[in-house]
């Protein structure tokens, strides 16, 4: 992939009268040395006629020599390049042994040769001073060079300077501050005093405006830019000549294309020569223009084509409706971290601490975007073989009708809610939510620890291990076992409710029911699972099959009422047969200082929106956060769900299928737009 444009560069020197022109020399040529392909290239001076000698000086470098027979009133000179500005990795080198630790000493016949490059013209105290400073011992010489050239640009601010000639170290240090051509000096004397051989440079900078805003660091020139720029280069062996540029701190890129590269700045001016006396206006102008660009990542369609998909995707979906045709479609695009991309579940494991808050984050924008009324809902997903447990999966849910959801969504947003929770505020919010529903105290069951259970485990280990030895084996059953025995074995995990809907004619009503159990407390399954997972429900009093209720699925082709305003769905306590045993369970506990309401699951998407309501509507009177878990809502074609999981080196984002080509544009611009 590569962008290819045009740089031209041209100057003019306006006389006020015709005038003798002496011999120039120009430096206008990309150096033989340059790593940038440069595709075409052209010098044009005016007046003429005149003649034109290529050479090369002694270091090298391309220079034109410029006669002119005759007088003239002005001097123009115009270079044209095409520019292949394919990245190049600065750090795509080697060194020779014996060159990859810092201090080093070049080899004697290797020293003769770069003797013009190791003179050392500037000693003062400012200069001196900053040397001292210069941490020697013992490093990996890139990585020294690469901190040198950084520390210099923080201590060097760049200006424009349109000064002729080339500040002195002492005043480019005092004034702390200089053009490009001061700061790359500085750098050429700062090598050299650390004995290393290093040459001025003077060359185009050309920098393009990025497609998108850094996520870490400046995002760079707000334009495409290009212009005459100066930098310094350090010989390594092995390696050749390395560009160091600390105007920015850089190493030297595609961007710079050096033109003259010489012991002293002065060998290096890209124009020299004299004229007769005069009056001189002098004028320049440097323009780049992007002339082809490959189809790229960040840029995938030019401007033209992208306008050009969009109809193609419009006649399509016409095509689609005149033919009776439903299509829809979907996508799981794929994000990794840019934070962290060595890590390794971002190369080969799917699960970590960072991903799940990434995740986290990534989701809460999303529901800022499509549904900030919508239902966040943090559940299990796929259990891969040799995983120990299932993964996990966040889900964001809103109605295809564009009415709010949920009533009080800013106290049911996920775990981000602050606050500081325990079994205390999760009896306080499931006995508000018992009351909401009109359903009883008395059916509020706390689950316990199975302290039996616990106590044979602690007695199994070694004498010399506690519970929560970090020497246990099993890192998962180490933190299971430091978690119960730190909350303590008679403290409740959370509390269940049984509840099911019932339906009632055209109405209905929330049912539950007495749970009793042999040991007269409701033990827990051991386990890390929420506790709605972990529930006795084979302790339960056994009943006749016939005698059971069961609900009815749903049939999906069946039609649909719209869905009731959220919170506005009211429902009366529905009398229950003794015999009945309600077999599923709301559920509230505290972990982790968060709280977590366990949904049970229904059938009817209404009878779900009301719970998830009342518990929104207590906790938002309790000023409670609380995260929705467990079962999630009832597939219902009313509903569209947005989901975020983990995989192995990435997170997938299931985003919702659509129906036309529009809304797939739409939100995948927003889904990539929200996910930087």
């Amino acid at each position: 992939m590569t962008i290819h444009v045009s740089l031209e560069h041209k100057t003019t020197y306006r006389f006020d009268r015709r005038v003798e022109l002496f011999p120039h020399v120009i430096r206008l040529r990309p150096a033989p040395h340059c790593r940038t392909p440069i595709s075409a290239y052209s010098l044009k001076v005016t007046p003429e006629p005149h003649f034109v000698n290529w050479q090369q000086d002694p270091f090298g470098n391309y220079l034109a020599r410029f006669v002119f027979p005759e007088p003239a009133k002005e001097l123009s000179i115009e270079v044209s390049l095409i520019v292949d500005l394919t990245v190049i990795n600065p750090f795509d080198f080697f060194l020779d042994e014996g060159v990859e630790k810092f201090p080093f000493a070049y080899e004697p016949q290797l020293r003769r040769d770069l003797t013009p490059y190791l003179e050392v013209t500037e000693r003062g105290p400012k200069l001196m001073a900053w040397l001292a400073e210069v941490d020697t011992k013992d490093a990996r010489t890139v990585d020294f060079l690469v901190a040198l050239n950084q520390r210099l640009q923080k201590d060097v601010d760049y200006l424009v300077r349109m000064e002729p000639g080339v500040q002195s170290c002492e005043d480019t240090l005092g004034r702390r501050s200089g053009s490009c051509r001061d700061s790359g000096w500085l750098l050429v004397q700062i090598l050299r005093h650390l004995g290393l051989a290093a040459r001025f440079v003077s060359g185009y900078l050309v920098q393009l405006k990025a497609d998108f805003e850094a996520l870490d660091g400046p995002s760079g020139t707000t334009h495409d830019f290009t212009d005459l720029h100066a930098w310094a280069e350090v010989y390594l062996p092995g390696a050749g000549w390395i560009g160091l540029d600390p105007t920015s701190g850089l190493m030297a890129g595609e961007g710079h294309i050096p033109l003259a590269c010489t012991p002293e700045p002065a060998s290096a001016a890209p124009v020299t020569g004299a004229t007769g006396p005069t009056k001189v206006e002098f004028s320049f102008s440097n323009e780049v223009i992007r002339i082809h660009e490959d189809p790229r990542v960040t840029m995938p369609f030019s401007d033209s084509a992208w306008k050009r998909v969009l109809k193609l995707g419009d006649k399509v979906d016409r095509d689609l409706e005149r033919g009776d045709v439903r299509l829809t479609m979907g996508g799981e695009p794929t994000f990794v971290s840019i934070d962290d991309m060595e890590g390794p579940e971002w190369n080969f494991t799917a699960l970590s601490d960072s991903k799940y808050a990434l995740s986290a984050s990534l989701l809460d924008r999303l529901r800022a975007c499509y549904a900030p009324a919508g239902l966040v809902h943090r559940g299990q997903g796929k259990w891969y073989p040799g995983e120990p447990l299932p993964r996990w999966v966040m889900s964001l849910y809103w109605r295809t009708d564009g009415q709010a959801m949920i009533k009080h969504p800013d106290f049911l947003s996920g775990e981000e809610v602050p606050g500081q929770f325990d079994a205390s505020h999760a009896k306080a919010l499931m006995t508000a939510v018992a009351r909401k529903l009109k359903l009883g105290e008395q059916h509020i069951f706390p689950g316990y620890e199975d302290v039996f259970l616990n106590l044979v485990t602690e007695q199994q280990l070694p004498e010399n291990l506690s519970p929560t030895d970090s020497r246990l084996d099993d890192p998962l059953e180490r933190a299971r076992l430091t978690r119960i025995f730190t909350a303590g074995l008679t403290a409740p995990v959370g509390y269940a409710l049984p509840l099911k809907w019932q339906a009632k004619g055209r109405h209905g009503g929330w049912l539950t029911s007495e749970w009793r159990f042999r040991s007269g407390a409701m033990l827990l399954l051991p386990g890390d699972s929420p506790m709605g997972l972990r529930l006795p429900l084979a302790s339960l009093p056994w009943v006749e099959p016939e005698e059971r209720e069961v609900e009815s699925p749903v049939d999906p082709f069946s039609p649909r009422e719209e869905l009731p305003a959220a919170g506005e769905q009211e429902a009366e306590k529905v009398s229950s047969d003794k015999r009945e045993i309600v077999h599923t369970a709301l559920v509230i506990e505290a972990r982790g200082g968060k709280l977590y309401a366990f949904m049970p699951p229904m059938e009817r998407l209404e009878s779900y929106l009301a719970v998830v309501n009342a518990i929104g509507e207590v906790a938002s009177g309790l000023k409670l956060g609380v995260t929705l878990e467990g079962y999630e809502p009832p597939k219902d074609h009313r509903l569209q769900v947005l989901q975020i999981t983990p995989d192995p080196g990435v997170i997938e984002v299931n985003v919702p299928p659509v129906t036309s080509f529009r809304e797939l544009v739409k939100n995948t611009e927003e889904l990539y737009a929200q996910a930087r």
